[in-house]
């Protein structure tokens, strides 16, 4: 069984950057694929970004390709979502979610595929 803690969530205006925090426990971190999607009032839960064990390999929305960067820390057991130039359509729940194993770029977009899911953690962008 896996944890999952998303933080850092909060109030910030168009333009602002921001950095999401997921606290992972329960099982070996470095031998989890981790990934953040983000779920807007009335809308469907969407894809932002993934990353591999290692952190050697990422894939990201085109929505915010250039703007968003996941990374993580397995000494920390910590995943991270760096989010510049934010814009009031980046406005949702981010939730990060866990996968105990290795995803294809064609499936690793898929919310489906994870098992593991955080509480989530508010982001609104607004001026």
């Amino acid at each position: 069984q896996v944890q999952l803690v998303e933080s850092g969530g909060r109030l910030v205006k168009p333009g602002d950057s921001l950095r999401l925090s997921c606290a992972a426990s329960g099982r070996s971190f470095d031998r989890l694929t981790m990934a953040w999607f983000r779920q807007a009032p009335g809308k469907e839960r969407e894809f932002v970004a993934h990353i591999n064990w290692s952190g050697s390999t990422t894939y990201y929305a085109d929505s915010v390709k250039g703007r968003f960067t996941i990374d993580r820390d397995n000494a920390k057991n910590t995943a991270y979502l760096q989010m510049n130039s934010l814009k009031p359509e980046d406005t949702a729940v981010y939730h990060c979610a866990a996968f105990a194993g290795l995803l294809i770029e064609e499936v690793a977009r898929m919310s489906t595929k994870y098992n593991y899911w955080g509480q989530g953690t508010q982001v609104t962008v607004s001026s």
